[in-house]
């Protein structure tokens, strides 16, 4: 996403070091592993008692099948393959190609602070081969294949732009999602800028996205992207600025939803808390890409509690004054919080009851059915 400064420093977040204990200051570890560590892989097998035919086993002290997320990736090839992950931190890249369908990753110890998937590219960092890696390529993890799950994972990226102050392309990405049917459970997601991209592999596939107990803290639209993406009981933590003299910091939600999508981001008892001073964050902006100027990006927040953190007056901002906010589709329900008091009705579109039957998870993901599943 476009950035409304060119030099963003640092906020509170310091340097993630390889091991997990040491990145206890950025919040990727904290209290002890709850893995035996005789037992890496908790109630979920080991490589010498596989829970599935199908299931590989990654620890980065060599107890599994592999010590790389990626490598596991690599010889996980098909459908319905399952990765173990032993507590850590794996300091890579990962991709998940189309062809691998029906993947479901699980952090072992059922804790998503001890495994932690981490890498520290943004979108202006050179590449080895000349150029930028661009937005999408600043991202630690990307999943474009269908029927994903994750389960208790860290999903981050530490790149810092103190550390690059003449970098100014500060997006830097944890995960892009583009499958359709991908689910996160009990998962966590930590950036600055652009962390969370819930989007699709191509602007008519209209990718169903499913959030549920998880966490995701930024600053600039730190959950984007055109994905039809629905979260519920997440908290997103918006972050403290201390290179800024004034409001905005940034954003929480900037959707991209293209305008054939009746369906964008639904946020659904949620609440969204920050470190910031008051009102100093916005709720959301529309971002409509140069590659999709047709695009009508949607977003519904209701039963949720928007902290002090959100701008009560004027949740709500353009990212361009040729497509102002209020000629997208945003909306709230029955949302709580001093963020959410509504002064300027006008700034505040609410859902009547009866479209409110409409913004439900099944109105959004259809016949899928996430919540149901169990691991």
């Amino acid at each position: 996403m476009p950035s409304s400064h060119v030099q963003l420093p640092l906020s509170r977040r310091g340097f993630l070091m390889a091991s997990a204990g040491a990145g206890a200051a950025l919040g990727l570890s904290a209290g002890p592993v709850r893995a035996n560590p005789r037992r890496p892989f908790g109630r979920f097998g080991s490589p010498s008692a596989r829970l599935t035919p199908g299931t590989l086993y990654v620890d980065a002290r060599g107890r599994g099948d592999h010590t790389r997320v990626r490598d596991a990736v690599t010889a996980a090839t098909g459908t319905g393959r399952t990765l173990v992950l032993a507590p850590g931190t794996y300091r890579e890249t990962v991709a998940v190609d189309i062809t691998r369908t029906e993947a479901t990753w699980i952090g072992a110890s059922e804790n998503p602070r001890d495994v932690v998937i981490v890498y520290d590219n943004a979108a202006g960092t050179p590449k080895p081969g000349g150029g930028t890696y661009g937005t999408t390529g600043s991202a630690t993890t990307t999943v474009q294949a269908d029927g994903f799950t994750a389960r208790w994972i860290t999903f981050a990226n530490d790149w810092l732009r103190a550390d690059h102050p003449g970098v100014t392309g500060t997006q830097a990405v944890a995960i892009k999602v583009q499958g359709d049917r991908s689910a996160f459970h009990h998962c966590r997601f930590l950036g600055h800028q652009d962390t969370l991209y819930a989007d699709s592999t191509a602007l008519g596939t209209f990718a169903r996205q499913y959030f549920s107990h998880c966490y995701a803290e930024g600053d600039v639209d730190f959950v984007f992207g055109r994905g039809t993406a629905v979260f519920e009981h997440c908290h997103f933590r918006t972050l403290d600025r201390t290179d800024l003299a004034a409001a905005p910091y940034g954003f929480v939600f900037a959707p991209s939803t293209a305008g054939a999508n009746p369906r964008g981001y639904l946020v659904s008892r949620s609440r969204v808390t920050s470190e910031a001073p008051d009102a100093h964050y916005k709720l959301a902006r529309p971002w409509v890409p140069s590659s999709d100027t047709t695009a009508r990006p949607m977003l519904t927040v209701r039963d949720t509690h928007l902290g002090t953190g959100i701008d009560a007056v004027a949740p709500y901002t353009n990212m361009s004054a040729a497509f102002p906010w209020q000629n997208q589709r945003f909306a709230e329900y029955r949302n709580s919080g001093p963020g959410a008091v509504i002064t300027v009705p006008e700034n505040r579109p609410q859902l009547t009851p009866e479209q409110a039957e409409s913004a439900t998870r099944t109105a959004y993901l259809g016949d899928w059915t996430p919540w149901k599943e169990s691991c």
